[in-house]
C-alpha cells in the first residue's frame, strides 16, 4: 500500500513537470509512477520543446522545430533554414497579443 502512495505522489510529481515542459502528463504520469524516482528525474532533465527554436515549411507553411527534417503536414523534406521564427516562450501570452 505504502508503494501505490508513493508511485502515485511521483507520477503525479512527473506529469506535472512533464506537462510544464510541453509533453503529455500521462505519459510522464506512468513513467514516474512505473520507475518513481527515475522517471521523476528524467522528466526533470528532459529538453523542454516550448524553448526550441521554429521554423515555417517553405510548401505548405506549417511552423514546425527547427531540428525537424521533415514537415508533419505535407511530408517535405526540410532543410536548416537561414531565418528562424523565436521559440514558443518567447511569444507573448494569447491575451496580450490581442
Amino acid at each position: 500500500m505504502a508503494y501505490i502512495v508513493i508511485a502515485v505522489c511521483f507520477g503525479l510529481a512527473g506529469g506535472i513537470v512533464g506537462k510544464i515542459k510541453g509533453s503529455p502528463f500521462w505519459l510522464w504520469f506512468l513513467i514516474s509512477a512505473i520507475v518513481p524516482v527515475i522517471g521523476l528525474v528524467t522528466a526533470i532533465v528532459y529538453r523542454s520543446e516550448r524553448n526550441e527554436p521554429r521554423r515555417r515549411c517553405p510548401r505548405c507553411g506549417r511552423v514546425t522545430k527547427a531540428y525537424d527534417a521533415l514537415c508533419t503536414r505535407c511530408g517535405t523534406e526540410l532543410e536548416y533554414p537561414d531565418v528562424l521564427i523565436a521559440p514558443e516562450s518567447m511569444q507573448p501570452p494569447p491575451a496580450a497579443r490581442a
